[in-house]
């Protein structure tokens, strides 16, 4: 089955590179004739008399050029966290980083009282091998103190020469003293969509990233399993834990993939380009079998749109704990100098009204994340077939080289295995599995 078509624009959605590429030409002329109707003359003056001070007094001699830009820097980040001027080289690796590849260390981050926040580690990534956590703070970048750094000049910062090393200090919750960890920058190479049957007939697919093509690997991902289990599944685990967001045409695909009909998700702004509504159209990939998705709080921006939309039309099971909460839309207005601005213009909602921003969504079942461990036993426990003389059941065993006893250990042992290295994603295949046979039940 191919990923249904739409017509949208394309929207970025993620908390770094959440931003739309569509060139809002109009929207500048709206505003250069807003702002022209009512200059704010006293401010202009104080902000002149401010320029001049700087340029005659500062202990060094500063040009136009940057006095201005940093001007125009204070004014966006003063919005929102996630507003931003970007010069030219950041314009262009904006436009590198969508792509799905590109150079650092494979994290997602915002800022957080003046520290930068990681909002998820990226699958695969030299962040995600050495143990960086959603929710750390970065306090220091090798000597360099994060505290008074822009995110642009921190991400920068981070940025390097694939193989160089970068040691972060790390404040994390629930940890008395700071964390000094290593990172050896790489390039970084996104592969957004992951799946593997985790017992016959239920799948699994993880999204670590919404790009433009994940829709199309995710519905691929779902037909070979789908063929690996004969034909169709009796049940699917979407897993977005820490999953940034990524591009909205992704996340708004992958929803409708799932969807029969009904409004996946709309924005709403100031001008009338900000407004816009994306609706499902017929067919479900699984054909209504049960599906839980997983998010945790590095779920963001489009994974809270897909979260959000699966859970209003009660087609999915949200399971785990809420998400980060980061509802806005950063549209990127190019100018003529090769530069650029990221301005939030609008803000998503659920189909049933609800706001992402700064609520994220919450779970159907709130689960944590926690760790199990075996519990060894000293000897196994004496069964009838054990006892001396017991009688037989009346049927001719067939000798087989493995027994159903064996099989039945060897299935106990990897279920445990799931259940000791995710917790969550083993409870999840249980619900599943308890779904599912409710399904079959009411056939």
């Amino acid at each position: 089955m191919s990923v249904k078509r739409k017509n949208v624009f394309l929207v970025l959605a993620g908390v770094v590179a959440g931003l739309s590429l569509s060139i809002g030409q109009g929207v500048f002329a709206e505003r250069e004739a807003t702002a022209t109707a009512g200059l704010p003359v006293e401010e202009l003056r104080t902000f002149s008399d401010v320029f001049g001070r700087i340029k005659n007094d500062y202990v060094e001699e500063v040009s136009d050029k940057e006095m201005l830009e940093n001007a125009i820097r204070g004014m966006l980040s003063g919005l929102d966290p996630h507003s931003a001027y970007l010069d030219q080289d950041q314009f262009k690796e904006l436009q590198v980083g969508t792509t799905g590849q590109f150079g650092g260390l494979g994290i997602e981050v915002g800022m957080e009282d003046g520290f930068v926040k990681v909002i998820a580690p990226i699958d695969d990534t030299p962040a995600q091998r050495a143990g960086i956590e959603a929710g750390d703070l970065i306090i220091r970048l090798d000597d360099t103190p994060v505290k008074g750094l822009t995110l642009n000049e921190a991400v920068k910062i981070m940025r390097g020469k694939p193989g160089s090393v970068l040691k972060l200090t790390v404040v994390r919750e629930g940890v008395d003293q700071p964390l000094k960890i290593d990172i050896k920058r790489d390039i970084i190479k996104v592969k957004s969509v992951k799946h593997r049957m985790l017992e016959d007939g239920f799948g699994y697919v993880r999204i670590s990233q919404f790009q433009s093509k994940t829709a199309e690997n995710m519905v691929d991902a779902v037909e070979k399993l789908k063929k690996e289990a004969g034909g169709s599944l009796k049940g699917l685990v979407l897993d977005l834990r820490n999953n940034p967001g990524g591009v909205l045409n992704g996340a708004v695909a992958v929803s409708d993939a799932f969807l029969k009909k009904g409004l996946i998700v709309y924005t709403e702004g100031r001008v009338n380009d900000s407004k816009l509504r994306f609706n499902a159209t017929p067919d479900d990939i699984l054909d209504t079998a049960p599906l839980v998705v997983l998010v945790n709080q590095g779920s963001a921006s489009a994974s809270e749109i897909v979260s959000g939309a699966l859970q209003d039309h009660k087609r999915a099971i949200i399971v785990g704990s809420r998400t980060f909460g980061k509802g806005s839309v950063q549209t990127i207005l190019p100018l003529s100098n090769g530069t650029a601005v990221k301005l939030t213009t609008a803000r998503y909602y659920t189909p049933s009204g609800r706001s992402i921003q700064a609520e994220g969504i919450v779970p159907d079942i709130r689960l944590e994340p926690v760790r199990v461990s075996a519990v060894e036993r000293s000897f196994d426990p004496i069964k009838e077939a054990d006892l001396s003389g017991h009688l037989t059941n009346g049927k001719k065993e067939k000798k087989k080289k493995t027994s159903a006893a064996d099989r039945e250990k060897t299935k106990q042992d990897e279920e445990k295995s799931l259940a000791q290295k995710d917790y969550q994603l083993y409870e999840s295949l249980n619900l599943l599995k308890g779904l599912a046979i409710q399904r079959e039940k009411m056939q």
